[in-house]
C-alpha cells in the first residue's frame, strides 16, 4: 500500500490549488491513509483521489464569473452581489457557508448549489453589502470535516481575517486602466524632437558636475558624471513617435519626471509648476495631450512629493533664512548642514508633512500641484508617485495614511477617473485597500518573484551589503505562493489595476536578467501580458535592448531598424493586441492549474473564453504528455487552440494532450458558445 500511495501522492499539492510535483504528501493526507490502513488499498486510494479532487477544484476570485453585481453596476453600499464558488462534483462537499463579519460580528450565510455538470458544481449565495469594505471567506463541510477557503487557499485551521476576500463599495476606480497597456518613457533618452532645446556643454554646474551634451546613442559615463549627461530627448520627440507606439499597440504612456531639474532623471525637481524647457516646456506637454487624445491614447506623469532638489527655491530660501516662509517644509537636525534627505542623499532634501502649509501647496489647496496638472490644457490621466512607500514617514512620525488619504481625495475631486499609482519595491498592501493608492508598481508581487524563478534570487539595497543573493534556482511553488500571497492581501478590484512590469529605469533590462535567452525572454513577456493587473513595457524592451544595470537601462532608444529584433517586436505586438482584446484578460479570473519543477500552468477565464498559459523555464523541453485540467472546470470535448502555432487539442479524460513544450510559453484558447 505504501508504494502505491506514495506513487499517487508524488503529485502533491501546494497552495494556490496547484498540482505540484515538488511537494510531498501533506501530513493530514498521510494521517487519513494511516487511519484507513486496515481497509482495502483501492478504497484508500479512491479516498485520496476524492481529497485531491476537492483540493484542486475549489476556486473563487473577485472576477465577474465569481462576483456578480446586479445589472453589472458599480458596487455600492446596499448593492446585492451574487458570490459563487466552483468545485468538482465529486469533491465530497456536503454544505458551504459564506462567512462575513458585518459591523464586527461573525455571520454565516448558507450557499446553494446553483447547477452541476460533469466538470463542476457552482455554489452561490446573494449578499447585500452593508459596509464600504466587506470581507468574506468560505466554510466548506465535507465527510473529512470542515475546511476554510480564503485568498490564501484551503485551510484546516481557523484563519485570521488578513487574507479574506474583500469587496469595496462606493470606491472610485479608473475604468480605463484595465484595458490599458502602458509604455514607460525616460524623456531624455527616447527621441529628440527639437535639438534647439538641448542642454549645452557647460550650461550649468550641479553638485560638482558640469552639464555635458551627448550625441544620440553615445555611451554614458560613470556616476556621478552620468547624472548631468543629456542626449536631447524631449516631449516633441515623444509626440513625433506616437505613431510608432500606436503601431506597437500600447495605449497609455508613463513618463518619468518632466518638471524642471538639473539632472537627466529629474527626480531633483526645482519647479513643480513648469515642464523643463529642455524637454519643451509647458506648451509641449499641452501639445502632447492633444496629439495623444487624437490617437485615443492617455498618459500619466511622474511626481516626487517626498523630496525636492537641493536647488529648489523652497530649500534655497530656507538655507539663507531659517525663518523663511517655507522653512517648515524641511527638517533640520542642525542648521544649515544637517537635514533630513532621501536615503542620505544631500541633494534630495526630504519634505516635512507635519507642515499643513506644505500639504496645501502640494495637494490640498485649490491651486495645489497635484491638482494643477489634472486640469486643462494638460489634463493628465494620473500620477505615478515616486517612493510612495516613504512619503510622510519619519521615525516616530508616521503620517502617511492621512497624507495619502488627502492626496487621493484631491486627485479624485479633480478627476474621478485619474489613476493614482505609487512606486513601492516592497509590500504596498496597506496603501492598496481602496482609500489611498489605486495601484503600486508591482515589483514585489510580480516582477521580482518572476526574476527569481527564471534566473536566481537576488536583492539589492542602498546600504551595505548592497547585494544579497543565492545561486539556487527558485522553486516554481515559491513563485506561485508569492504571487498568491500578494494577491490575497488586497481586494481583487485593486489587484486588477496593479502595475506589472519586467523592468524599469531603476532595474536591469529583462533580456539581460535572463542572459539574453530568447525563450525565457518570450516566456516573461507572455506572463507580463497575461497575469492579473495591467502590463507596462519599458521603452526598447520590445526591440531587444539590453542593460545589466539601472544606468545602462537608461541608454538611448534605438531608432535604427537594422539593429532591432523585429521578430521580438512582432511578438510584443501580438501579445499587446491579445491583452487589449481578450475578455479573459480584461475581466477574467485567475487559477493555477499545474505546478512542476520547471513548469507553471495557470488559466484566465471569463464567461466568453478561457486562456491556458503554459510556461516552461527549461533547461530543456518538457516531453509530450497529458496535462490535467479538469479541476479548472473543463469538460471532455472542450477544444483549445494554441495562438502562436495554431495547434488544436481537445480535452480527453480531464486532460489536454500536449506536444513537446520547448523553453518558453504557450497560450491555449477555448471560446465558449
Amino acid at each position: 500500500m505504501q508504494s502505491k500511495s506514495a506513487d499517487f501522492w508524488g503529485n502533491g499539492l501546494g497552495s494556490g490549488n496547484g498540482f505540484c510535483v515538488e511537494s510531498k504528501i501533506p501530513a493530514w493526507a498521510w494521517l487519513i491513509i494511516r487511519i484507513n490502513a486496515d481497509h482495502n488499498v483501492e478504497q484508500v486510494i479512491q479516498n485520496a483521489e476524492k481529497i485531491m479532487n476537492f483540493l484542486k477544484s475549489i476556486h473563487h476570485d473577485g472576477s465577474a464569473r465569481y462576483v456578480r453585481a446586479a445589472r453589472n453596476e458599480p458596487l455600492r453600499v446596499g448593492s446585492e452581489v451574487a458570490l459563487r464558488l466552483r468545485a468538482s462534483p465529486d469533491a465530497g462537499i456536503e454544505r458551504v457557508f459564506l462567512r462575513t463579519c458585518p459591523d464586527g460580528e461573525q455571520a454565516f450565510l448558507e450557499m446553494r448549489p446553483e447547477g452541476s455538470g460533469p466538470a463542476c458544481t457552482w455554489w452561490q449565495a446573494v449578499l447585500t453589502l452593508s459596509m464600504p469594505v466587506t470581507s468574506y471567506r468560505f466554510l466548506i463541510l465535507t465527510g473529512e470535516g470542515p475546511w476554510w477557503y480564503n485568498g490564501a487557499g484551503l485551510l484546516r485551521q481557523i484563519p485570521t481575517d488578513a487574507a479574506d476576500f474583500r469587496l469595496l463599495a462606493d470606491t472610485q476606480f479608473p475604468d480605463w486602466v484595465r484595458s490599458s497597456v502602458f509604455y514607460q518613457v525616460f524623456p531624455d533618452r527616447f527621441a529628440d524632437g527639437d535639438p534647439a532645446s538641448n542642454v549645452r556643454d557647460g550650461e550649468f554646474a550641479y553638485r560638482g558636475q558640469t552639464s555635458i551634451s551627448r550625441r544620440w546613442g553615445e555611451p554614458q559615463g560613470e556616476w556621478p558624471q552620468a547624472m548631468v549627461e543629456f542626449y536631447g530627448g524631449d516631449l516633441p520627440g515623444v509626440e513625433a513617435r506616437l505613431d510608432y507606439l500606436t503601431d506597437l499597440g500600447v495605449n497609455t504612456l508613463y513618463l518619468n519626471p518632466v518638471f524642471s531639474a538639473y539632472s537627466n532623471h529629474r527626480y531633483d525637481v526645482v519647479d513643480y509648476y513648469n515642464v523643463d524647457p529642455h524637454l519643451g516646456g509647458n506648451d509641449s506637454l499641452a501639445s502632447l495631450r492633444r496629439a495623444a487624445a487624437a490617437r485615443g491614447m492617455r498618459f500619466i506623469l511622474d511626481i516626487v512629493p517626498n523630496h525636492c532638489g537641493v536647488l529648489h527655491p523652497w530649500f534655497q530660501e530656507t538655507l539663507k533664512n531659517p525663518q523663511a516662509s517655507r522653512a517648515e517644509y524641511f527638517t533640520f537636525r542642525q542648521y544649515p548642514d544637517d537635514y533630513e534627505c532621501w536615503l542620505g542623499v544631500k541633494g534630495l532634501p526630504k519634505l516635512n508633512y507635519r507642515s499643513q502649509k506644505l500639504r496645501e501647496e502640494m495637494y490640498a489647496g485649490s491651486q495645489a500641484i497635484f491638482r494643477h496638472w489634472l486640469r486643462p490644457p494638460y489634463q493628465i490621466d494620473g500620477w505615478r508617485v515616486d517612493v510612495a512607500n516613504m512619503l510622510a514617514r519619519h521615525g516616530a512620525e508616521q503620517l502617511e495614511r492621512e497624507v495619502w488619504e488627502g492626496i487621493r481625495r484631491a486627485v479624485k475631486e479633480e478627476n474621478p477617473q485619474a489613476y493614482l499609482l505609487g512606486e513601492n519595491f516592497f509590500d504596498g498592501s496597506r496603501q492598496l485597500q481602496g482609500d489611498q493608492l489605486d495601484a503600486s508598481m508591482n515589483y514585489a508581487g510580480f516582477t521580482h518573484p518572476l526574476w527569481f524563478w527564471l534566473d536566481h534570487f537576488s536583492y539589492y539595497q542602498h546600504n551595505e551589503p548592497h547585494q544579497i543573493e543565492s545561486s539556487q534556482p527558485w522553486p516554481t511553488q515559491s513563485l506561485v505562493d508569492t504571487w498568491a500571497g500578494f494577491r490575497a492581501t488586497i481586494p481583487w478590484q485593486v489587484a486588477c489595476q496593479q502595475f506589472n512590469l519586467l523592468g524599469s529605469h531603476d532595474t536591469a533590462r529583462i533580456l539581460s536578467v535572463l542572459k539574453t535567452d530568447p525563450g525565457l525572454n518570450r516566456l516573461a513577456v507572455v506572463l507580463l501580458m497575461t497575469y492579473v493587473g495591467v502590463p507596462c513595457v519599458y521603452y526598447g524592451d520590445e526591440i531587444g535592448m539590453q542593460a545589466s544595470d539601472s544606468l545602462s537601462a537608461r541608454d538611448c532608444m534605438i531608432w535604427d531598424k537594422t539593429r532591432w529584433d523585429v521578430a521580438l517586436r512582432t511578438f510584443y505586438q501580438q501579445l499587446v493586441h491579445l491583452r487589449r482584446e481578450s475578455p479573459a484578460l480584461l475581466q477574467g479570473g485567475f487559477q493555477v492549474l499545474v505546478v512542476e519543477k520547471d513548469l507553471l500552468v495557470y488559466q484566465r477565464d471569463s464567461d466568453e473564453e478561457t486562456l491556458l498559459i503554459i510556461a516552461n523555464r527549461g533547461p530543456s523541453s518538457r516531453p509530450a504528455g497529458d496535462l490535467p485540467i479538469a479541476h479548472g472546470g473543463h469538460t471532455d470535448g472542450v477544444v483549445f487552440d494554441e495562438i502562436f502555432s495554431s495547434l488544436r487539442r481537445s480535452v480527453t479524460g480531464g486532460c489536454l494532450s500536449l506536444p513537446d513544450l520547448p523553453v518558453g510559453a504557450q497560450i491555449w484558447r477555448s471560446v465558449r458558445n
